[in-house]
């Protein structure tokens, strides 16, 4: 049953304990408040079940368990640039595939999609480059280029997978306001106010080029190699958009959304994340998924950084206990060029929609490559992220590595 349904049957109860009451029925009373302890217990649970679900990740609204499975273990990246390539490979179950991308992406693939499932079992840690057949030299020891890592997800954004159109989220800006009045005295009028929250597709993408050799030839492991590249560096160009953005055709993180909260960098370091803990508990923000981001130099002075007593002082107690990530994945260039990212705040607030599945078009007859015998392929996606309270987060200013200090207390 349904929220409201409880509700309205949880009023129609206390009607009749309120009637009971004035005709002095007290066998009349005793049933309604039986019943009404009943639908309260009802209506807990109801309440809990619907708080659970605004907390909720999304979830694909296209899909079937079973084809996810199959495709798991049976679709190959390599098998699927190959056929698009025109090799001689038999790619049956890869191009039977493609309809259902289609039908979840809700329009043809340019290329090819890659679907997402194959991104969701751990994969090797392998690399790039034109020797990549298998070989004598351990190819299960390919070695994968040092890349940042992908943080956003983690500290606990919420990620709408499976969208099909421009998504709208209604959201309150402000309630009624609730007044005292004088005996027989009229109320003022107050109004509700709204807008929304809106995701609309960005598209991000990559050109690359990969050997006929490594497309006919390759080990299992190249297969985990595709998938890791393609995964990874479309989860750090969404993790990079989410922190900052806003650039040409780029979505808004936090850092480019308007109306976020600022704290200018005061005396010290360990008076700066306290100030920004003060105003995110004066706004209210839930204290669940809150937590610092910023970079690994700031890691470092706060390392380094020692108290009154010259005793090291360590990252815990500049962050006053809160949890807190480094990442190179933060800006180190706001403001005046040496300003380096520092945010806190709930970041189950940041939303990360996901559009379409990877398509991925190839090129056989690009100049280039096509002198070598090699193919071109172009990787996309569509995405956005947009931020549901920008009240919910806290952004430091004037960070600048050349003048940061501790002074911790003497613990």
């Amino acid at each position: 049953m349904k929220t409201s349904d409880l509700i309205e049957q949880r009023a129609a109860i206390v009607t009749r304990m309120n009637e009971a009451h004035q005709a002095d029925k007290n066998d009349d009373f005793v049933a309604a408040e039986t019943e009404l302890r009943a639908v309260d217990n009802k209506l807990e649970r109801a309440r809990k079940i619907d708080a659970a679900d605004r907390a909720e990740t999304g979830k694909p609204i296209n899909g079937d368990v079973k084809l996810d499975t199959e495709i798991r273990s049976r679709f190959r990246v390599t098998r699927a640039i190959a056929a698009a390539a025109g090799l001689g490979v038999d790619a049956g179950f890869e191009r039977e595939v493609q309809a259902e991308l289609s039908k979840r992406a809700g329009r043809s693939a340019e290329g090819i999609y890659i679907p997402t499932e194959v991104f969701e079992t751990r994969v090797l840690t392998t690399s790039t480059g034109g020797e990549l057949v298998p070989t004598d030299h351990r190819p299960d020891q390919y070695i994968s280029a040092l890349t940042a890592s992908s943080v956003v997800r983690g500290l606990g954004a919420r990620v709408l997978n499976g969208l099909t159109g421009n998504l709208s989220i209604p959201r309150e800006t402000d309630s009624p306001t609730v007044g005292w009045v004088a005996e027989n005295a009229a109320l003022s009028s107050d109004d509700a106010d709204f807008d929304a929250v809106t995701l609309s597709p960005k598209h991000a993408g990559a050109l690359s080029e990969f050997s006929r050799n490594m497309l006919l030839q390759a080990s299992p492991d190249v297969e985990m190699l595709l998938r890791q590249m393609l995964a990874r560096n479309l989860a750090l160009a969404i993790d990079r958009a989410a922190i900052q953005g806003g650039g040409s055709n780029q979505p808004k993180g936090v850092l480019a959304t308007t109306g976020i909260a600022t704290q200018a960098y005061t005396t010290d370091l360990f008076t700066t994340t306290a100030e920004m803990i003060a105003k995110a508990d004066i706004a209210n923000v839930a204290t669940a998924r809150r937590s610092f981001l910023t970079t690994n130099l700031i890691k470092k002075i706060c390392s380094l950084g020692l108290d009154a007593n010259r005793l090291p002082v360590g990252v815990a107690p500049i962050f006053h206990q809160e949890p807190v990530t480094f990442s190179n994945q933060v800006p180190t260039t706001l403001g005046s060029g040496d300003e380096h990212g520092l945010i806190y705040g709930d970041w189950s607030e940041m939303l990360i929609g996901i559009w379409s599945e990877i398509d991925i078009l190839v090129n056989p007859f690009e100049s280039t490559a096509y002198s070598k015998g090699n193919v071109s392929i172009r990787a996309m996606a569509t995405v956005d992220c947009a931020v549901r309270h920008p009240l919910a987060f806290v952004s430091a200013t004037g960070v600048e590595t050349t003048s940061v200090a501790i002074a911790a207390p003497v613990e």
